[in-house]
């Protein structure tokens, strides 16, 4: 059995039922430690608990996953917004990423799935649209949005949405006073893709008073200032591309950028930068900027509705999107975010769900892993060695007691009938 220590540090943290408590805090341990495998088999032998039970919890409870997540998410936030400090080089303190990503699956059977294509392909699975909070450099998942293809709508008697309409949703019902207490609103940045290049997402942002800086896609339309008052709204509107191919006035000039890797390096970039009129959004600040070597990237359009920053800061703001990717890296490789083997979508959504808790508790320094640790893979390994430590003491003790060598063989004995 996992260790109590860990087990009550978890539960005081969840706050899930009592009776639920055991099988919660036996899979959220189990995610958050070193596995190759992360399966309800092996779920059922690390914790010594049956498989149905952790079937039944995923299938049954996905409430009080999305709950434990919601509780967990808001418990990190207000730790770190004690004393929130602006990120390096913006004026920005709170920093909001929206990103997607997909679920691999092995077909179209489960409940669900859906064919995908972000660029590189047809990929079959479940997409999840990630919101994310960054607060003093500590990223905090907050509740996923789950896609719904029109067919789970139509047999489950739900409204279809398009994932835009979605975040839209998601964003107008978003609360961060439950999540950092009382902030001022041009404090907050919305960092976005080209893929949520919507003029409804963006006055969304813009309604709850937020800064967005957002990569535009090749054929949104924008303006210039003197266009936009000597001509009628419904005329001399561009799309972004050929605004900047035909204001040759617009000079380049070079910024060098920390690159986001391991490993200290400067990156160079070209930029052009105006102000201008986005349609159907409003006055925002214009960038079209590119590696300086063509082989290291792509050309980018990026608009910020915060009149107050520079173009070195959008271009340091966009950056801070490496977060995200980061953070679906380390969730797939490490807390097994794609090894879900179950048919129906509500057991999907509680595995997501606390495969996000276990991401927030390992990072909130569980016991017997250090506070100096960055890497998820190296808290988790701390964490496998601390409870490796446990269970050899724990041993020694029941041979030390009288008749504990024959009690230990029976244990033994009995484990291994049940394999």
């Amino acid at each position: 059995m996992p260790d109590y220590t860990l087990r009550t540090w978890i539960a005081r943290r969840i706050q899930v039922r009592q009776r639920l408590e055991r099988i919660c805090t036996g899979y959220l341990l189990f995610l958050m430690v070193v596995t190759t495998k992360h399966t309800l088999e092996e779920a059922a032998r690390f914790s010594r608990l049956h498989k149905s039970q952790f079937s039944k919890l995923l299938k049954f409870h996905p409430n009080i996953a999305a709950q434990s997540l919601e509780s967990l998410s808001k418990q990190q936030a207000k730790r770190l917004s004690i004393s929130l400090e602006a990120v390096k080089g913006l004026p920005w303190k709170i920093v909001i990423i929206i990103d997607s990503t997909l679920q691999n699956r092995s077909s179209l059977h489960p409940e669900n799935s859906k064919k995908f294509n972000h660029g590189q392909g047809f990929v079959i699975g479940h997409q999840w649209t990630n919101v994310v909070l960054i607060l003093n450099g500590i990223l905090i998942p907050l509740r996923p949005i789950p896609f719904y293809s029109q067919r789970y709508c139509r047999d489950h008697d739900q409204a279809y949405l398009t994932e835009h309409e979605r975040v839209v949703n998601y964003l107008s019902n978003l609360n961060l006073d439950e999540y950092i207490g009382p902030h001022r609103s041009r404090d907050v940045v919305v960092l976005t893709d080209s893929g949520y290049d919507n003029k409804k997402i963006e006055n969304a942002i813009a309604d709850k008073q937020w800064a967005f800086i957002m990569a535009l896609s090749k054929t949104r339309s924008v303006k210039s200032e003197t266009l936009y008052h000597s001509t009628p709204k419904s005329k001399q509107w561009l799309s972004v591309e050929l605004f900047f191919r035909h204001h040759r006035r617009l000079k380049w000039s070079t910024i060098r950028l920390m690159t986001n890797g391991t490993k200290a390096k400067r990156k160079e970039f070209r930029i052009r930068h105006t102000m201008g009129y986005l349609r159907y959004v409003g006055w925002v600040h214009l960038v079209c900027s590119e590696p300086k070597k063509r082989s290291e990237g792509r050309r980018r359009y990026l608009a910020c509705n915060d009149v107050r920053v520079t173009a070195r800061q959008i271009m340091l703001g966009y950056r801070l999107r490496w977060a995200v990717e980061l953070f679906h890296k380390n969730i797939k490789q490490f807390l097994g975010f794609e090894d879900v083997s179950t048919s129906g979508f509500d057991s999907v959504k509680s595995h997501v769900y606390w495969v996000y808790c276990a991401y927030i508790l390992l990072q909130m320094s569980p016991p017997g892993v250090d506070d100096e640790v960055e890497s998820l893979g190296d808290q988790q390994r701390h964490l496998q060695k601390y409870l490796d430590h446990k269970e050899k003491r724990g041993i020694l003790q029941k041979l030390t007691q009288i008749g504990g060598v024959q009690r230990y063989k029976d244990e033994l004995r009995q484990a291994l009938a049940d394999i």
